[in-house]
């Protein structure tokens, strides 16, 4: 599946080793004032960096926009975008290998793949597509006042590997502010069981909690619940902002665990595609963590899942 959405719609296509990556924004309303200069800061956000944890692919992902805008503002037709892949130095020595916790087992099983080659569409590279799509929608939710903002105060990888090659993971902190009480549906179409869908779907995520998550289950109910003063305000928000699926008008907050990532620059004992023992070690053009680089990658994906619900309401 290759489409995030069902109003407000982000569909892309490229791996990490095609010629150029890029995709389409559908549903998103006329009248909306594109920043490019804005595009193009949360694309360097995410871009390879001089940071320590950044992996040494040189990509400055420059995007082109090719239909869909206008003088500066969309039109409502469909926002095609681009961006070329300009470092493509595939690692021939990783080809056969079965790399651990990655996609190449998967890949095999589900389609037939004979080596990593096939498994470009479950590279990092794809997320370049979610902050071009989920810029567009930061820019149609800035009329509404809201704000995501994305941090890895607390994360794991603030600790260092040293030169071990290892890698390690990290836990990012995210809030939105400002979002109007209202959005989500009951039992099936809930806004936190479609905020977790979406940022599930990132890759190396391995955890999602809103509010207290999973603290709640050593609370009380009577520590936990959240009452409210006369006149409506919360006294507390243990739920997050979110309660019965639907956003209350408080600060949505969750949390999301990150696992290490798999590609080591160390040895590793593995198999081939046809089963075989053999040992691999990954290049540095890898990431050893995925912050900072996935924050906006995050806060793109919770603006998706916003734009969706408010398209409609319109």
């Amino acid at each position: 599946m290759n489409s995030f959405g069902t109003s407000f719609i982000l569909s892309d296509y490229g791996g990490s080793y095609d010629t150029h990556i890029g995709g389409t924004v559908t549903g998103c309303p006329a009248g909306v004032k594109i920043d490019l200069k804005f595009i193009q800061r949360e694309l360097s956000r995410r871009a390879p960096s001089s940071h320590p944890h950044s992996t040494q692919r040189k990509e400055t992902d420059k995007v082109e926009f090719l239909s869909g805008i206008e003088n500066g503002k969309t039109t409502g037709a469909q926002i095609e975008f681009k961006i070329p892949n300009r470092d493509i130095q595939p690692d021939i020595s990783m080809y056969h290998i079965l790399k651990p916790s990655h996609a190449s087992y998967t890949y095999k099983m589900k389609y037939g793949i004979t080596d990593n080659r096939g498994i470009g569409r479950a590279s990092a590279r794809q997320t370049v597509c979610r902050v071009v799509g989920g810029s567009i929608a930061k820019l149609f939710l800035k009329q509404f006042g809201i704000e995501i903002n994305a941090n890895y105060r607390d994360a794991a990888c603030h600790a260092s590997t040293g030169n071990t090659g290892d890698t390690h993971g990290a836990l990012v902190h995210c809030t939105i502010k400002n979002l109007p009480a209202g959005l989500g549906e009951p039992v099936y179409d809930k806004f936190d069981a479609r905020l977790a869908y979406a940022i599930l779907s990132i890759n190396a995520c391995k955890g999602f909690e809103m509010g207290k998550g999973f603290a709640a289950a050593l609370m009380l109910g009577s520590e936990y619940n959240d009452t409210q003063n006369p006149g409506f305000s919360f006294k507390t928000n243990n739920d997050g902002g979110v309660q019965a699926g639907i956003t209350n008008g408080q600060e949505v907050c969750f949390r999301v665990a990150f696992k290490p990532i798999p590609t080591l620059q160390m040895e590793q004992q593995t198999i081939d595609f046809e089963g075989n023992s053999v040992t691999c070690t990954g290049n540095n053009r890898n990431d050893i963590c995925v912050v900072p680089r996935v924050l906006p990658v995050v806060e793109a994906m919770a603006a998706l899942v916003i734009a969706d619900f408010l398209v409609q309401l319109k």
